[in-house]
């Protein structure tokens, strides 16, 4: 079965780029703008279709296609344009179909059409996905006016005769930001990939668990040694976990560059309010005491994801009352929590991640190795980055189950044994 997905975007947003990386990394991709240049070749039906609507001056002398006059004409004239239309797009439409059937026989997983104005010609319905590449408009005008040699007003009239983003975005399975440099587009890009391949069934599109709350040494309540926490989270079909210890990130960024492919680092923050937060994907230490919701934005300065644990704890989550001011300035609402007791204080947090339209999250919040991988989430294999795991968890399913009482009996004897003579300090 082959997954058909449609990659669209408006001009100049950067759809062309995404499809020369997926070519880039052996998926087959055609090309709606290839496609219609084959179609009014000289001596093709299309090109003489066109002379004899618009007349000889739309093809020059070489006998190719005068398409900046054609454009200027149809981009002035919503008659013409409709004209051209209807000679054009059913061309278009048979040779972009005729190319997957060919990659359908050929048994291939995932195949791609890049096809600017699917939306417009109302094409969604004949794929599985559709991806909208999309970029500011101030960006897209200066793009187009610098490569297309057009002028200021020639170009908002191109943009003008396309479809509106922001309902291009609702309607599409997944978007791409293009709205930074190439090697962001290229992470995002590739993170939307490997959720593809995933639906696709390929080898490189198999499942990962992740943990994405525990703790270490590096915690003043643990006595965990990180290389065993991530052994035994593996051990335990759980391939990939973020250290979150307590106000400190050393651990987590030594272990990250130990295992870039396994760890995630990140700091469990006690804010001013005495609730925690924490900020996934960190390369700077955040303050204890830092107001939480100066601490969401410090963890987006830094290019991080904001993380609100355990939203409805006694304590350390304000008992909820944190809850709707905070999720709106997290991406991520932990929904199952396996220390927290009891455990029907995670109940409330999808409501709130669903209210708020907010990931879904889980961890173990282990502070010992027997806990760790005691919650997940299961996601599609994605790049150990911030847009791989943003992209992941909209796919993701929570597993786990409540921890005995008695975990936190070995956190209170960490607390002890960490101010006797040669306990560690984090």
């Amino acid at each position: 079965m082959t997954l058909r997905v449609a990659l669209t975007g408006n001009a100049a947003s950067g759809k062309s780029t995404v499809a020369e990386r997926w070519r880039a990394l052996g998926v087959p991709v055609v090309s709606a703008d290839v496609v219609a240049r084959e179609v009014v070749a000289p001596g093709t039906p299309g090109l003489e279709q066109i002379r004899e609507v618009f007349g000889d001056e739309v093809v020059g002398g070489d006998g190719l296609l005068d398409r900046a006059r054609l454009r200027d004409r149809v981009f002035r004239d919503p008659d013409a344009r409709a004209r051209l239309e209807a000679i054009t797009h059913p061309l278009i439409r048979a040779g972009v179909d005729g190319w997957i059937a060919e990659q359908e026989k050929e048994g291939t997983a995932l195949v791609v059409a890049e096809i600017p104005l699917l939306f417009e010609v109302g094409r969604e319905a004949d794929f599985d996905r559709v991806v909208f590449v999309d970029a500011p408009d101030s960006t897209r005008l200066d793009r187009i006016v610098s490569t297309r040699g057009l002028d200021d007003a020639a170009a908002r009239r191109l943009m003008a005769a396309q479809g509106d983003p922001p309902e291009k975005r609702a309607r599409a399975d997944h978007v791409i930001d293009n709205d930074g440099t190439r090697e962001k587009l290229t992470e995002r890009s590739d993170a939307v990939l490997a959720l593809l391949r995933a639906d696709a069934g390929g080898a490189s599109g198999s499942a990962m668990r992740l943990d994405l709350h525990m703790h270490t040494w590096g915690s003043w309540d643990c006595l965990s040694d990180p290389e065993k926490v991530l052994a035994a989270a593996r051990s335990r079909g759980v391939e990939r976990i973020a250290i979150t210890d307590h106000n400190r990130l050393h651990v987590a960024l030594e272990m990250a560059a130990r295992h870039p492919e396994h760890v995630i680092p990140g700091e469990e923050v006690k804010t001013a309010e005495g609730i925690d937060v924490i900020g996934l994907y960190l390369h700077t230490e955040i303050p204890k005491g830092t107001p939480a919701a100066d601490t969401c934005r410090i963890i987006r300065e830094q290019g991080g994801i904001a993380y609100l644990p355990h939203p409805y704890a006694r304590g350390k989550g304000g008992s909820g009352k944190y809850a709707d001011e905070l999720a709106p300035l997290c991406e991520v609402v932990e929904v199952f929590n396996a220390r927290l007791h009891p455990g029907r204080l995670n109940d409330p947090a999808p409501d709130l991640a669903t209210r708020h339209g907010c990931l879904r999250g889980a961890g173990s919040d282990a502070h010992t190795v027997g806990e760790v991988a005691g919650a997940c989430v299961e996601v599609p294999a994605h790049p150990n980055t911030p847009d791989g795991l943003r992209a992941a968890l909209a796919h993701g399913r929570v597993h786990g189950a409540t921890s005995s009482n008695l975990v936190h009996l070995a956190s209170t004897w960490a607390k002890i044994r960490k101010k006797l003579p040669g306990g560690r300090t984090g």
